[in-house]
């Protein structure tokens, strides 16, 4: 950062210097006094400025070795609405993470986990079907295993407790959904908001200048377009995620039906 205002303010002088140059020769001596106040005020203006300069700080230095120099830069060059979309990133981040172990852990092989489990229960097994099912993860087992808790009573029964143990799986799957749709929604919001922010700055820019130059607008529009694409490349992966958890869900939805489905057939086969 130093480095850039650095560069920045040398060119600013050389352009004074220069102008003065050239005036030298058409402008009398008070112009000419009043030019060498000008330098002088801006060569203490710049003194004054670097004075200004905080150290970098620990925890920036931290973030530049984990994410690197560049990511915090545009960082810092976004102004403060990348504060909000930073804390929105740490939240998707941690849901995504959780949301992929625990879909990861729950996911079994319904083949494999069938072929045990319908002989158990043709043989009318019942307590060895459910330690089977007690001793595999998953929803489609706990569902399984709540239906199989009244198979000594008629059907109805079985069907109403796979009901209501389904109904509180699918909570479970379901559960983490929120923080990640308001990512997707917020980021892109804040996002613009930051792009209004920074015209209003380029604009106010250009009101102080009295005139409209490229170099003195740039600040506010570089905010408006660092907002812009943080909030936008923060909203894409957490959609991308975000689908494929519900295609995961869906999935998980399908096998707890064909299981529950073979589960009652079996159990009105063998009353």
């Amino acid at each position: 950062m130093s480095k850039r205002l650095l560069t920045v303010l040398i060119i600013m002088a050389m352009v004074i210097m220069t102008n003065i140059a050239f005036a030298q020769d058409e402008v009398p001596a008070e112009q000419e006094a009043a030019a060498e106040q000008v330098e002088t005020d801006t060569t203490a203006a710049a003194a004054e400025t670097f004075e200004e300069i905080p150290e970098i700080g620990g925890l920036e230095m931290f973030a530049r070795k984990i994410v690197g120099s560049g990511l915090v830069d545009l960082f810092i060059q976004g102004g403060f609405v990348m504060w909000p979309l930073l804390v929105l990133v740490i939240w998707a981040l941690a849901t995504i993470i959780w949301k992929l172990v625990s879909l990861s852990y729950a996911k079994i092989n319904l083949t494999d986990f069938m072929d045990k489990l319908l002989p158990l229960i043709e043989e009318k097994k019942y307590k060895e079907a459910m330690d089977l099912c007690e001793n595999t993860r998953g929803p489609v087992a706990a569902v399984i295993y709540a239906g199989l808790q009244k198979a000594d009573k008629d059907v109805e029964a079985v069907e109403k407790a796979i009901e209501n143990a389904g109904i509180i799986e699918m909570a479970f799957l379901e559960k983490g959904f929120i923080p990640l749709s308001t990512t997707i929604n917020l980021a892109p919001m804040l996002g613009f908001f930051g792009t209004m922010v920074g015209m209003i700055r380029a604009f106010a820019d250009i009101a102080a200048a009295g005139e409209v130059d490229p170099t003195i607008v740039a600040s506010g529009i570089q905010i408006a377009l660092i907002t812009t694409a943080a909030g936008l490349a923060i909203a894409i992966p957490v959609q991308f995620f975000n689908n494929m958890f519900l295609s995961m869900v869906d999935g998980f939805t399908m096998d707890m039906q064909r299981g529950t489905e073979k589960v009652i057939e079996t159990l009105v086969e063998n009353k």
